[in-house]
């Protein structure tokens, strides 16, 4: 039996072509990290033009399947379809990144709250080991990035509650390049003692077993990486050339 892949004319070809490619990606026709093919291959094969590919890779990566690498490509980053989305978010946007770090902080400061609640001591323990792994990487003049997620996975896992892993996970989606910007100016900035002083408040005050300390300190946090973002914006925006010196996605 022959498939044509070509999508039929319609009013919304780029979410067509979009629901082609998740169809791919959710029935595991790619594995996370795969590499898509060329603008130019997708719209040969769905018999469409590059502009209606971009537009619908943009709604794949607002999906959080895909991220793009200058240069490289798009690359597949999440295989589970997702209920939730976040529709027309613009990432350089200052009031949309207020908007996505006020959900964030719904979300992390009560799962942060609960895991104070209800840690066991070896969830303590994987918690303190990330903090230290954190420490690590920046004493080798290192963003950490990696040891800062998975910091906060463990944070979220030990709340006991697994949607707020299923939340966390699709916003660390869409914040991740948020998170590694800062994390960058923060190295320019001389501010790594700040950020990881937020992460000891965190790490002690779940240990302290204090729900309504580890909730502050988890919204302190959160704030800080908020403000080390917005100076970088402000920083790009004095320089008046537009472009973003910042390292592209690698995860």
């Amino acid at each position: 039996m022959i498939h044509d892949d070509k999508v039929a004319r319609g009013p919304s070809l780029a979410d067509s072509v979009a629901a082609k490619i998740r169809g791919e990606i959710t029935s595991g026709a790619y594995s996370r990290g795969d590499k898509l093919p060329t603008e130019r291959d997708l719209s040969q094969k769905y018999g469409v033009s590059r502009p209606i590919v971009r537009e619908a890779i943009g709604t794949l990566k607002r999906d959080g399947l895909i991220t793009t690498r200058q240069g490289l490509g798009a690359f597949v980053v999440e295989t589970k379809e997702m209920a939730f989305r976040l529709a027309s978010v613009d990432l350089s946007d200052a009031l949309d990144i207020q908007n996505v770090i006020e959900l964030l902080m719904a979300v992390e400061s009560a799962a942060t709250a609960l895991a104070a609640e209800r840690r066991s001591p070896q969830q303590l323990s994987a918690i303190e080991k990330q903090l230290h792994s954190i420490q690590r990487a920046f004493d080798r003049n290192e963003a950490g990035i990696e040891e800062d997620m998975a910091f906060h996975r463990e944070i979220v896992d030990a709340s006991g509650n697994p949607h707020f892993r299923e939340m966390s996970d699709f916003l660390e989606t869409h914040v991740r390049r948020f998170i590694r910007r800062a994390r960058a100016s923060s190295l320019r900035n001389a501010l790594l003692s700040q950020v990881q002083d937020e992460h000891v408040a965190i790490f002690k005050a779940i240990a302290n077993g204090s729900p309504q300390e580890a909730r502050s300190a988890a919204e302190a946090h959160l704030r800080g990486a908020a403000d080390r973002l917005s100076l970088h914006i402000v920083r790009n925006a004095n320089v008046g050339d537009g472009q973003d010196d910042m390292p592209q996605d690698n995860c």
